[in-house]
């Protein structure tokens, strides 16, 4: 799990609880229940008509997701490739029908049954593709609807503090309420503001994020798999998908000392 999101929130909304501690007033002051049913009930209800009811529901089932999921390792995904086009090279392309029933990757156990199966190559890549496509776009789905509720927040944080005021300015003839009454009022903005930039906008920064890291895994695997499935030479193949993640530090060689070293020890030698 990458708890960053938690970690940002908690530093986000103690910071919060910091200035006003500081400032000489109480946490209670701020947790009004009319505002923030307001401001939290309205946003999500008018982020539900603007949506579709599946969408929503699909949306609100991504956030734990957003708070405990795991973002993919390319390092892992790699070794696991390499190990494939070895076992393949070694073996024939039928022996990965096994590693594809132990797989607990769906997408990567899926490839690995079709290239078992003989599925034709570019067949193959546009059967992915689509199936990365559609991944992409369920996420997006999601992260969007949650930069709406961001959007929506503010304003319907303002109509709150303005119905409020509404009710302060029927109470004029008490000049001794309208301090604390008109404070009440602006909580419904600071909902507004808090709820938008605290919760809903980092959690659809972080499933865009999460979507952006699953996708570039799936394009790796792809490339790995169709390469493994076109005969690519092991070594070769690391070398390319290390690329492709940004990685050209070489990893290790199969004595498990690191490559970069090892050619450094072997022109030392030379000039030696």
């Amino acid at each position: 799990m990458d708890p960053s999101l938690i970690i940002g929130l908690v530093l986000a909304f103690g910071s919060v609880v910091a200035i006003v501690t500081l400032e000489g007033s109480h946490i209670g002051s701020l947790l009004l229940p009319p505002p923030m049913i307001l401001v939290f009930g309205a946003t999500i209800a008018v982020g539900l008509a603007g949506n579709t009811i599946k969408d929503t529901l699909k949306a609100f089932k991504a956030v734990p997701r957003a708070f405990l999921g795991k973002p993919p390792k390319p390092q892992d995904s790699i070794e696991k490739i390499i190990s494939l086009a070895e076992k393949a090279r070694a073996e024939g392309l039928l022996a990965l029908e096994a590693e594809a029933s132990d797989s607990k990757d769906a997408f990567l156990s899926g490839a690995l049954q079709n290239v078992a199966d003989g599925t034709d190559a570019e067949e193959l890549r546009i059967l992915m593709e689509d199936q990365i496509a559609s991944k992409a776009r369920a996420d997006h789905a999601d992260s969007k609807f949650f930069a709406s509720l961001g959007g929506y927040a503010p304003t319907i944080g303002i109509i709150g503090t303005v119905v409020s005021l509404t009710h302060v300015l029927e109470n004029l003839s008490s000049p001794d309420e309208l301090g604390p009454m008109i404070a009440s009022a602006f909580v419904a903005t600071l909902w507004g503001l808090l709820s938008a930039n605290f919760i809903w906008l980092p959690i659809s920064a972080r499933i865009a994020r999460l979507s952006e890291l699953e996708v570039e895994s799936m394009t790796l695997v792809m490339e790995g798999v169709l390469a493994v499935q076109g005969g690519a030479q092991p070594l070769l193949l690391a070398d390319r998908l290390r690329a492709m993640v940004g990685d050209t530090g070489g990893g290790k060689d199969k004595g498990g000392k690191d490559k970069g070293k090892s050619k450094g020890s072997d022109a030392e030698q030379a000039a030696a």
